[in-house]
């Protein structure tokens, strides 16, 4: 048996309906599986700074440092849209990440093949869909060296990165695709920026302890036009902090929604932050439309890499891959002037199957 604490951060919009249903999938995996799993909130994001002036107070720190892992929702919305404001939501989600040292964030891209009419793709470039984008998360130009100069004419943000950073992250691109396919794409703009031809040097050198991968070095651009034209030629793809946000988000079009896609982000332990890759949606929020695929997907990643629960993650998977199979789709992805099921109903789709 197996016995673990999650923290779980709601967040805002949409995010507290998402992760209930996260949360119940991954009770009836403990009763399932015999284990035991305890479930404890925190405050973070815009509902966060109207509790307590703070994206992220200390109390939810040192909530997350006594649990297993931690699983969030959203945060953000229109509330809290100001980029001039001193305290903004997404502050909250940069805070833990490097409070954590969580510098490898994993998104994983599946083309289902009961979704496959619902992409804007052509059917047969789906076939074989299946990556997994490794993006370095807490460096690069989201944490360099910046400055506006007011309502002036100026501004910068700076790409900086070191050595250290992009070895820890490429090994585990290399790691991953050791169990997977056996190919790593790094992607990069080398041919312009420096700190871009850094990070292919790096890669190239770690790149020297896995003989049984193979690598390829595609620039950002090329990269943006072959996940359309050719996507399934990619298995693992690893890519710094700005281009791996950009591009897992385009790649969401594979899986038929933003809102299948989940993802991990992890250090060198075993915690880990798990999310869906979507946003707050506030547009939606509380109306039980909100499509739960990336929160519950995201829960077995949480049973994979922070609780080594392989076959358990791999259960929840199938069960969501069957829930789909039986047109258990949520508006999102439900064909045009087709039924479709509520947030809770597609949980429980899930539930059922598992």
């Amino acid at each position: 048996m197996t016995t673990a604490k999650i923290a779980v951060l709601s967040g805002d919009g949409i995010g507290p309906e998402v992760t209930g249903q996260a949360i119940s999938v991954l009770q009836k995996v403990a009763s399932k599986f015999g284990h035991e799993f305890s479930f404890e909130d925190g405050l973070i994001g815009g509902i966060a700074i109207d509790q307590t002036g703070s994206a992220l107070p200390d109390e939810t720190l040192r909530l997350c440092e006594g649990a297993s892992a931690i699983l969030l929702g959203a945060v953000g919305g229109p509330k809290w849209d100001n980029p001039t404001a001193p305290v903004r939501p997404e502050q909250g989600l940069l805070r833990i990440r490097k409070h954590f040292e969580l510098f490898a964030n994993l998104r994983p891209v599946k083309a289902y093949p009961a979704l496959a009419q619902h992409t804007p793709l052509k059917t047969e470039l789906l076939e074989g869909v299946d990556m997994l984008f490794v993006r370095e998360l807490t460096g690069g130009i989201y944490f360099g060296q910046r400055q506006e100069q007011g309502d002036g004419d100026t501004a910068y943000d700076t790409e900086l990165y070191t050595v250290g950073e992009v070895e820890r992250v490429a090994h585990i691109a290399f790691r991953a695709a050791q169990g997977r396919r056996g190919k790593v794409s790094s992607v990069d703009k080398a041919n312009v920026l420096a700190a871009m031809r850094l990070w292919r040097r790096t890669v190239v050198n770690v790149h020297e302890d896995y003989s049984d991968v193979t690598l390829e070095h595609v620039l950002v651009d090329a990269c943006a036009m072959h996940l359309i034209t050719r996507p399934a030629s990619f298995d693992v793809l690893v890519a710094s902090n700005l281009f791996g946000d950009i591009l897992s988000d385009e790649a969401s079009v594979l899986a038929g929604s933003l809102g299948m896609l989940p993802s991990a982000s992890l250090g060198s332990g075993t915690m880990g932050l798990y999310e869906p890759v979507h946003g707050s949606a506030p547009d939606i929020a509380g109306q039980d439309k909100a499509n739960p695929t990336g929160a519950i997907l995201s829960a077995a990643m949480l049973l994979r890499y922070s609780l080594g629960l392989e076959a358990e993650a791999r259960a929840v998977e199938a069960a969501v891959e069957q829930a789909l199979g039986a047109e258990a789709y949520t508006a999102d992805i439900a064909p045009r002037g087709g039924s479709s099921v509520s947030t809770t109903e597609f949980g429980q789709t899930v539930i059922n199957y598992l």
